[in-house]
């Protein structure tokens, strides 16, 4: 099943008199449970598409449909009910609060939604999050204790916790040697795979990408290539390496 679709999407923008087509009429479809990558250069238009995609912006025309509702209308308070509901965003930089404990930044997200959790119930979910993400014995540490892997963990859990049906990721290894960022790459396969949430890997790095099932190339405001999932086509689902993925312990 779909869970996004664009239709001839278009983004101008008006800098005085001057306009500035950045997206020049972008179609494509992301299954629900697909993790893909969303590739592209500086100004490319990636940034610009990613933002259409999370709800954080809407397009100059066109049209896009996320889990069954056309969302390119939207007002800004509109797309912010959305995006609480259903999109988890990770970031390169982690976004956590330094004297909080582990726990309650994951629950924070909560505080802005019409969540009727109570605070067990908050904190249950919290817990079993942080547990899936293999930090179940570090809830009650403050970021500021964690190690870099620890915190997009932390992260992540925290990107979940009102169980969105879609994750951005941005650059979420930038910051992040090349073990761990193995173990957060596979991390975010996994919840593809077993929690059926499609994941968008925003990244110009090819190692990265290659964890994706797709790739999505965007190029001059232009989808270059990977716009529809074609079932016959060869896809990667690892990164190419000389020596077997093997699991490791959280870093």
């Amino acid at each position: 099943m779909e869970l996004i679709r664009l239709d001839d999407i278009r983004k101008t923008y008006h800098l005085g008199e001057l306009d500035v087509p950045v997206l020049k009429g972008v179609s494509l479809s992301i299954a629900r449970g697909e993790m893909v990558a969303l590739m592209g250069q500086s100004g490319s238009g990636k940034s610009t598409l990613m933002n259409i995609l999370g709800c954080l912006d809407r397009p100059t025309s066109g049209k896009y449909w996320l889990d069954g509702q056309e969302v390119s209308k939207l007002t800004a308070d509109q797309r912010a009910v959305i995006r609480n509901k259903k999109i988890g965003f990770v970031f390169q930089s982690f976004n956590l609060l330094n004297r909080t404990s582990a726990l309650d930044n994951v629950m924070m997200p909560l505080a802005y939604t019409a969540s009727n959790l109570s605070g067990r119930e908050a904190r249950k979910r919290a817990e079993a999050l942080l547990d899936r993400v293999g930090l179940g014995d570090r809830i009650h540490h403050h970021s500021s204790q964690l190690s870099g892997g620890q915190q997009q963990r932390v992260a992540i859990a925290r990107s979940l916790i009102n169980r969105p049906p879609l994750l951005f990721a941005d650059e979420p290894t930038g910051n992040l040697d090349s073990r761990t960022s193995r173990e957060i790459l596979e991390m975010f396969q996994a919840l593809a795979a077993e929690e059926n949430i499609t994941i968008v890997l925003v990244t110009h790095d090819a190692g990265v990408a290659g964890y994706a099932q797709r790739a999505i190339r965007i190029r001059d405001g232009l989808i270059e290539a990977g716009a529809f999932n074609d079932p016959g086509a060869v896809t990667s689902v690892g990164p190419i390496a000389s020596d077997p993925v093997q699991m490791v312990a959280p870093h």
